[in-house]
């Protein structure tokens, strides 16, 4: 009887295709034969070779294609000012190939004639990457190679992002393609080592999709050894805490961050110590970095004659105001009639510390985009939000271009359009947040709920009930843990 039992499958899901579900995308259908018919059944369907899957790679190595030919000129010509700012093809790994030893044999956090301005992890990539370089010195053509190396171990961590954010979309693994063709990981991915950071993170968020915490902390605590950024989940799954009562997933997540982060940090603090503490030293110390709104100001400051902000004041003002944000999302979170999604939240104190923080690097936009294709897929207000952030990247560019080579008029921007599209890119960050809060407030324009799902990432607060829930306007409609245990006594 066991030997004629027919084999069990695990029941597909019927997936939620963008043509059908975004009004924006649809009207890009028309070179593809339209938008997928209501009958047509994907997911359910087998589609051969070409699954949802695969074709995301596919996207993704197009776009990291994309991003190394717009490097071009660099590879070509040198990593040399003013053509790598007017050419928009700077990145920091031939500078600090060159500029911190790596093409002389040092090794970050290890040589201590060395230091090293990003966290162990982040060092520890640079390091391990410039021995696979061969040669000596930091010759045009071993800058060129380490380049490559970089460039295509990023785009490896970037299919891992992409797949681990279609895995954690549930029936919306389309939403993935966001990050697959992000303009602002084919502009930005190769700056710096970012990508390492948000490619961990989404890996913890996916294993707390699966209720795997201890997994979740490890990969979480080693995304904020790579950059500090990843930690901050810890404030949603904390809000995600206290609205339903399920500390144990908070405690095991933060503990296993913890024992991740220290793993990775105390050998390296008891080897070279003064190596170590150089990263938050130069954080605490460094004035107002570009595109930071304490940055613009100065620049205003000094067109105007008013007084700078330095790096003193900078650190208070910008601490404060993250701490309000916090505040006012915690408020959000536990007085919203439902509970918000993990992504949301995330998003949201993410976005806030980018707005606050004392600098805002070209390739800080990677941290948002996998959070955003999650919290809200929205493809029109993704698009024009990525629009926006691309004609910052071009203006920084042009910006930096002037000042660091005094290069002629015609290839400059005067300050004024710079702060703009500073400016710019604040104001598309917080339309953002505010987009996501109101979805937060009224659940009904929260897409992702509309497909008979609470929260593809929250792992074990999905569909759990409310633990405490404050309502402001009728307070005695509140959930109070109190007040549950005076009813069952």
């Amino acid at each position: 009887m066991q030997e004629t039992k027919p084999p069990e499958h695990r029941k597909r899901v019927r997936l939620v295709i963008p043509s059908r579900s975004d009004r924006f995308l649809r009207n890009f259908t028309e070179l593809i034969g339209g938008p997928m018919g209501h009958h047509a059944a994907p997911g359910v369907v087998s589609p051969g070779f070409f699954t949802v899957e695969r074709v995301l790679i596919m996207l993704t190595v197009l776009a990291a294609l994309l991003g190394i030919l717009l490097k071009s000129y660099c590879r070509t010509k040198g990593w040399e000012s003013p053509g790598q700012f007017y050419s928009t093809c700077y990145s920091d790994f031939p500078a600090l190939f060159r500029n911190r030893g790596l093409g002389d044999g040092a090794f970050p956090f290890v040589s201590r004639e060395t230091f090293f301005e990003d966290p162990v992890l982040m060092g520890l990539v640079a390091g391990a990457t410039a021995l696979l370089v061969p040669g000596e010195g930091a010759t045009s053509g071993r800058l060129l190679t380490y380049f490559d190396v970089n460039a295509a171990l990023i785009a490896a961590v970037w299919i891992v992002t992409v797949l681990a954010t279609a895995r954690m979309a549930h029936r919306r693994t389309w939403d993935a393609a966001m990050v697959a063709v992000a303009p602002g990981i084919v502009l930005a991915g190769t700056i710096n080592w970012d990508m390492w950071a948000v490619g961990l993170l989404a890996l913890g968020m996916y294993f707390l999709s699966r209720n795997k915490v201890v997994l979740a902390g490890i990969f979480i605590g080693l995304g904020t050894a790579t950059k500090p950024y990843p930690m901050l989940i810890l404030g949603a799954v904390l809000l995600l805490a206290l609205r339903t009562g399920r500390f144990r997933p908070l405690l095991v997540t933060v503990a296993s961050a913890a024992a991740a982060w220290l793993a990775v940090n105390l050998p390296v603090a008891a080897l070279n110590a003064e190596g170590w503490k150089y990263f938050y030293e130069f954080t605490r110390d460094r004035p107002a970095g570009y595109s930071s709104p304490w940055f613009a100001y100065n620049l205003v400051a000094g067109r105007l004659g008013w007084p700078p902000l330095q790096a003193e004041a900078i650190n208070t003002l910008a601490l404060n105001l993250f701490v309000l944000a916090c505040v006012l999302i915690a408020v959000l979170a536990l007085t919203a009639p439902r509970r918000p999604r993990l992504a949301q939240l995330v998003f949201l104190i993410v976005a806030a510390f980018i707005l606050t923080n004392k600098v805002y690097s070209p390739q800080f936009v990677l941290w948002l985009i996998p959070l955003l294709a999650l919290a809200r897929p929205r493809w029109r207000d993704f698009l024009i939000w990525q629009t926006i952030e691309g004609l910052h990247w071009a203006a920084i560019w042009m910006y930096l271009g002037q000042v660091t080579s005094g290069g002629v008029s015609q290839h400059n921007i005067d300050m004024p359009y710079y702060v703009l599209a500073v400016v710019f890119h604040m104001l598309a960050t917080g339309y953002l947040m505010a987009r996501v809060a109101w979805d937060v407030w009224d659940p009904g324009y929260d897409i992702i709920r509309r497909h008979d799902m609470d929260d593809p990432q929250g792992g074990p607060f999905d569909r759990a009930p409310d633990w405490l829930r404050i309502d402001p306007a009728r307070p005695s409609a509140s959930v109070l843990p109190w007040r549950k245990a005076t009813a069952d006594a």
